[in-house]
């Protein structure tokens, strides 16, 4: 029987595919509030803007939407590559260790069913 545990190594690389939703969301809402000032900077100048400023402060709005866009991209592209790998290294585990994930399984049920009961 082996005893070995392939849950992933906490190395550098870990540990900074674990940051990177952190990092990414701090920039989606940093680009987000940028996006909210840009079109509030807008709407106060919209009645004094001549045709050409308007074109200007158009783009400049433009590529604060295209920069906000990427950024939920790769948010979204790095919490489904993790749950991918989440999901990978379950799979392993429960391949390799049956009775083990059979037996918390069944741990979990009994104390979520002893719960709600107590509440009903």
């Amino acid at each position: 029987m082996q005893t070995q545990n392939h849950l992933p190594k906490a190395g550098n690389s870990d540990k900074s595919a674990q940051r990177t939703p952190t990092l990414a969301q701090s920039g989606v809402s940093r680009d987000f509030h940028n996006l909210l000032a840009d079109i509030e900077d807008l709407l106060e100048e919209a009645t004094s803007l001549t045709g050409e400023e308007l074109i200007e402060a158009r783009d400049r709005l433009n590529t604060r939407i295209a920069e906000a866009r990427a950024t939920a991209q790769d948010v979204s592209d790095s919490v489904v590559q993790r749950a991918r790998q989440t999901a990978t290294v379950a799979n392993e585990y429960v391949h390799e260790q049956p009775w083990r994930a059979l037996g918390t399984g069944i741990a979990i049920a009994f104390l979520l069913g002893f719960v709600i009961a107590r509440r009903a």
